[in-house]
This record gives structure tokens, C-alpha cells and sequence, in this order.
């Protein structure tokens, strides 16, 4: 950073802090809320979510050879295989936007291509089949249908554009030889997968969320989620010591300690900055009031679609939380396809999220990745909005 930017940086925080209206009861209330929303993030997301997830993206980095990131994620990889393999991945880790930032992160930089890595992105929190299901139980069977074809769908067209706009880049990146093949590591390949599904199993229970109701398989999970944890560590503890040695765990510990580094702080800021906004989820205690959000998504015009995009686009959305919330939102009268608009914008990106991505990938892909998720969920939900009406 250079020093002109350090002294404008110091200006500006002097500045905020001098005219910062502390005698206002809103803004007094909404920094509260902004503290409030870290503790909640810490309590609830950090320990069963963010760290399982660093310590996966940690061992992409180090366990899975750049040359098996490249066969199946590169910019010359097989596109059917590498979209399809990044599309149902929410399925499977159930994920929020802020979780999938780091295991994102690793294989970006392992060397995967921008339009699989990109896909991935979207899908780790959108494709989310325990969220699909609690919406169309709770919001109905068109608002869940909608939104499964929708999400699976976006996460394809998104990353397939942002191959396409960045392709020379992504040639160039190719070409450069930083990411050329390396020595297969001295283990059989059904051990580094064991290992790597135990961990991704600890992740999807530990985060596993409380349903709204009692009964049914996803109650019936929720139950038994800690017994499994705990078998769950126990055989990860047993692979790592009989089957890695030291250098290769420090190793590890090494590459999650570099991306916690990188993400983490850009996080919980971004979280502090979202919970100032807007509060957390369901309180109306941020510095913008929540009448004035539900007042912009009655109806189905363009612009109730587009502001419900962009509202969802820096709201933080927790798994599953974004069901309940959006019940309220129809009852106050939001529209059909604003809804839907919030429900393929929202769990995909956040503002913590936004930070982070725009940290790893630099403004112009950000930036496009960004507009994309926003302008097509706006698009989606004006189109079901004039279905269904």
C-alpha cells in the first residue's frame, strides 16, 4: 500500500470517527447491532463452518496435486465434467456464501479456471437441497421448483460467461507455467479421498442447521449430527497419524494459516460493515430501516426485482435463515418475483462475501461476477413473477 493511500485511509477514519452522530438513537443502535451480528457470526458460523472449511481449502492446497486441479478444472479441462462436478457441489456441502469463500479460494489458486471456479462459487451456497426443500414446504412448490432450476442453472451460465469474457487472461494464466504438473503425492489415491470426505462430512454436520419444525429426516439428522462429529474426528485423527507424517501436517497447518490470513480478516469486517447496514436477520436494527426494504419489493416490476437483487446481494444470509425471513417479507407484502429474486441473490453473496471475492479475484472479475448474479437474478424473478401472476 502506498503512503498517499495510508494517509487518505487515516484521514477518512479520523474523519468518521470526528463526525461519526453518536447522539442519534439509529446509528447508536445499528453500531450495537454491528457488534451483535460479529458475536452471532462467531458463535455460530466461525468454529462449525469457517474453520472446517479453511482447513479443507488448506489441504487442496497442499494434498491435491495442481495436476489433478487442471484435468478436471483447468481452463482446457473437459467443460461437461468440469461444470457438472461445480454445479451440484451445493448439494453436498450446504455451505453459505461466506463458508465456500476459502475452499473457493483453494482451488483458484491450485489452478482451476475461472468459469469452473467461478461456477463454484455460486453453487456452494445456492444449490443448497436442504434450503430448496425447507422453501418449497414453507413457501410453496413453485417458489422451490423455481428456485432449484434457477440456481443449478445460474451457477452453469455464469461460470461458462466468465470463461468467456476473460479467456485470454485465463490462456495467459495457462501458459505462464505457474501451474505445472507436480509429483503425485506417496499415498494411494482412495487415502487422500477418505481423508478428504471425512472432512467434508465434519463440515456439512457440524454447520448442519436446526429445522423449523420437529420430525422428518432433516430433524431426524439434526439429532444425531454431534455422535457423528465425534466419529467423524476420531477417524480423521487415526488417518492423520498413520498415514501423513510431520512435514507434510506442518505443511498443512502452513497453507490453512495462509488462507485464514488472507480471508478471515476481510470477513469479519465485511460481516461488522453488513451488520451496521442492515442488522441481522429479522431484527430491524441497522442504520437502514426495514420498512424501507419492504416497501421497494411489492409487486413485480423490474425495479421492485433489481432492488430486491441488490439488497440481497450485501444482506448476510446464514443457511437456511433466508426461508423465514422471506416468509415474513411476503407477508408484508413482497411479491412473488422479488422473492425468488432474493432467494438466487442472497445465499450466493453477501457483503462479507463481496469483500473477499473482490480480495482474491481483483475489481474486473469481481466486478462481473457480481453484476452477474445480480442483473440475472433480478431478470429470473421478473420473468416468474410474470409467470405466476
Amino acid at each position: 500500500m502506498s503512503e498517499r493511500r495510508k494517509l487518505i485511509l487515516l484521514i477518512a477514519a479520523f474523519l468518521g470517527a470526528y463526525l461519526l452522530p453518536l447522539g442519534d438513537e439509529r446509528v447508536r443502535g445499528a453500531l450495537l447491532e454491528a457488534f451483535w451480528m460479529l458475536r452471532d457470526y462467531a458463535r455460530e458460523h466461525v468454529l462449525f463452518c469457517l474453520v472446517p472449511a479453511f482447513f479443507i481449502a488448506g489441504a487442496i492446497g497442499v494434498f491435491v496435486s495442481q495436476a489433478a486441479v487442471m484435468r478436471y478444472f483447468g481452463a482446457q479441462a473437459n467443460r461437461v465434467l468440469a461444470y457438472s462436478v461445480a454445479a451440484v457441489s451445493g448439494g453436498i456441502l450446504a455451505v453459505c456464501s461466506c463458508t465456500v469463500l476459502p475452499l473457493f479460494a483453494g482451488i483458484h489458486r491450485r489452478g482451476a479456471g475461472i468459469g469452473p471456479a467461478a461456477a463454484f462459487l455460486y453453487a456452494g451456497p445456492a444449490v443448497n437441497v436442504l434450503a430448496i426443500v425447507l422453501t418449497a414446504r414453507v413457501l410453496g412448490w413453485k417458489l422451490g421448483l423455481a428456485r432449484a432450476l434457477f440456481a443449478v442453472g445460474f451457477s452453469i451460465v455464469i461460470g461458462l460467461v466468465m470463461a468467456l469474457i476473460f479467456r485470454r487472461e485465463e490462456q495467459e494464466r495457462a501458459a505462464s507455467g505457474m501451474f505445472a504438473s507436480t509429483a503425485e503425492q506417496p499415498r494411494p489415491l482412495w487415502r487422500t479421498g477418505l481423508y478428504f470426505l471425512s472432512m467434508v462430512l465434519i463440515l456439512v454436520f457440524a454447520a448442519w442447521a436446526k429445522p423449523k419444525t420437529d420430525g422428518g429426516l432433516w430433524h431426524a439428522i439434526y439429532a444425531i449430527k454431534w455422535p457423528v462429529v465425534g466419529v467423524l474426528l476420531l477417524g480423521l485423527g487415526l488417518m492423520l497419524r498413520s498415514w501423513f507424517n510431520r512435514d507434510e501436517l506442518r505443511d498443512w497447518v502452513d497453507s490453512t494459516w495462509d488462507l485464514t490470513k488472507q480471508i478471515a480478516p476481510l470477513l469479519l469486517a465485511g460481516v461488522l460493515v453488513a451488520g451496521f447496514l442492515l442488522g441481522r436477520p429479522g431484527m430491524d436494527a441497522g442504520i437502514i430501516p426495514g420498512r424501507y426494504v419492504a416497501s421497494l419489493v411489492g409487486g413485480n416490476s423490474l425495479s421492485a426485482n433489481l432492488f430486491a437483487s441488490v439488497a440481497g446481494a450485501l444482506m448476510y444470509f446464514a443457511t437456511l435463515t433466508e426461508v423465514p425471513i422471506l416468509e415474513g417479507l411476503i407477508g408484508a407484502g413482497m411479491g412473488q418475483g422479488p422473492a425468488l429474486t432474493l432467494l438466487l441473490a442472497g445465499p450466493a453473496l453477501s457483503l462479507p462475501n463481496m469483500i473477499v471475492i473482490y480480495g482474491v479475484l481483483g475489481p474486473r472479475k469481481s466486478s462481473v461476477y457480481f453484476a452477474l448474479v445480480i442483473v440475472m437474478s433480478a431478470a429470473a424473478g421478473t420473468l416468474y413473477g410474470a409467470l405466476v401472476q
